[in-house]
């Protein structure tokens, strides 16, 4: 089988691109220098993200489907959490020379499969190849508003209720099992581990949210504390969880836990990688199905609390890895 180095970035694209279905947002698609896509709403939404070999993903644990996918949901994630719609992306990837043309062709399919399946009538437009010694994978996101107004995160008011759209905790465990030194755990955790692995963030709750008046919303990529605290920290509210709220997403997660000898705490509360979506909305709004309360917002100095008690985030740190 050859690899990407001996056929070269035009003869390894023109082989694993040819599936690539086109954008129905896209004027002007992958092939030239630059994409040219619709924004029918007026605004237009930009997000981008990079994921790097042994900081990010390791090979040993994800397949080239794999981390296509989870390349795409991780940045559609973002889109929604600004309530808007994804509409296409660009991917940059760096492998290793011996890296075979097989491998891109999965790496590829997992792009196209997200797209087709988290929104629908959105495609990859375009990107860029090469070779390095540490692996990297780096999108670029589009989306749509669609007219409706961004979502941010310091819009959070005094009096909100805060909800999760998605699940809490479920992509944390799915990396515990994968680093346990007994591999059965992960085989016997599918749900968890794939996850981890192929996260499905609840894309269509975004724009719903937008609709139903929500005030703020963000992604939560990188743990419900830290991204609370900065949801906190940009709309300078306090912001407080109620662990009772937590008890139902722990108890999905209790007998792995028992399994590896791990507590489901930390991982609801302090894992990220599940890519549900942090919301506020107003006591009056009819918030959509999908949606869980799990505390409140109140007037404050940007302070994290749980049942009233501060508490310190502790999440993922991007940039020192811990």
């Amino acid at each position: 089988m050859p690899t990407i180095f001996e056929l070269g970035e035009k003869e390894s694209l023109k082989r694993a691109l040819a599936p690539l279905k086109a954008s129905e947002f896209a004027i002007i698609g992958s092939g030239d220098d630059a994409a040219v896509m619709k924004a029918p709403g007026g605004n237009y939404l930009v997000s981008t993200d990079t994921m790097i070999e042994n900081h990010d993903f390791r090979f040993d644990f994800s397949s080239a489907f794999d981390l296509g996918w989870k390349a795409i949901a991780s940045n559609y994630s973002d889109i929604a959490a600004m309530g808007g719609i994804p509409t296409g992306a660009v991917v940059a990837l760096s492998v290793r020379s011996e890296t075979e043309i097989d491998w891109l062709t999965e790496f590829v399919r997992g792009l196209q499969q997200a797209s087709e399946t988290l929104a629908p009538g959105s495609g990859i437009v375009g990107g860029d190849l090469a070779t390095s010694e540490q692996g990297f994978i780096s999108v670029t996101a589009f989306g749509d508003l669609d007219g409706l107004r961004p979502l941010v995160r310091s819009s959070a008011q005094p009096g909100d209720g805060l909800f999760v759209g998605g699940t809490l905790g479920k992509a944390a465990a799915g990396l515990a099992l994968l680093q346990h030194p007994d591999p059965q755990y992960a085989r016997s955790y599918d749900e968890l581990v794939n996850i981890q692995l192929r996260p499905t963030p609840p894309i269509e709750l975004g724009k719903l949210a937008n609709e139903q008046g929500a005030t703020s919303m963000m992604d939560i990529s990188d743990g419900l504390s830290t991204d609370a605290k900065r949801l906190a920290e940009a709309s300078g509210v306090n912001i407080n969880i109620e662990s009772s709220s937590l008890l139902g997403f722990q108890a999905v997660l209790e007998q792995a836990a028992l399994s590896i000898e791990a507590s489901t705490l930390p991982w609801v509360l302090h894992g990220g990688e599940d890519h549900s979506l942090l919301a506020t909305f107003p006591p009056d709004a009819q918030v959509p199905k999908g949606f869980k309360r799990i505390g409140s917002v109140l007037q404050g100095d940007a302070e994290l609390t749980l049942d009233g008690e501060l508490i310190q985030p502790q999440g993922w740190d991007s940039v020192t890895g811990d």
